[in-house]
């Protein structure tokens, strides 16, 4: 099993260090925003082909812990 901290990265070189799926441009917060919109996890792999489910699922725990005050990459709440 991969978990959330194998797939998201944070580089201040990419995207000004927001955290990003790796591989990508994506942020974390734009997955966020289009699933607070209305979104399903599966309409956001086809909006952006380059994600599947499991990175949808990475940027919903890694949300999550931040949230709860958790320590992911120094990120604390």
């Amino acid at each position: 099993m991969i978990t959330y901290l194998e797939r998201i990265i944070t580089d201040h070189k990419i995207m000004l260090g927001k955290p990003v799926i790796k591989g990508t441009r994506i942020t974390v917060e734009l997955i966020l925003k289009k699933l607070s919109q209305g979104a399903t996890q599966q309409e956001v792999t086809k909006m952006y082909p380059e994600l599947n489910l499991e990175d949808v699922n990475a940027a919903l725990a890694f949300a999550l812990l931040n949230l709860k005050g958790e320590d992911s990459f120094g990120f604390a709440a």
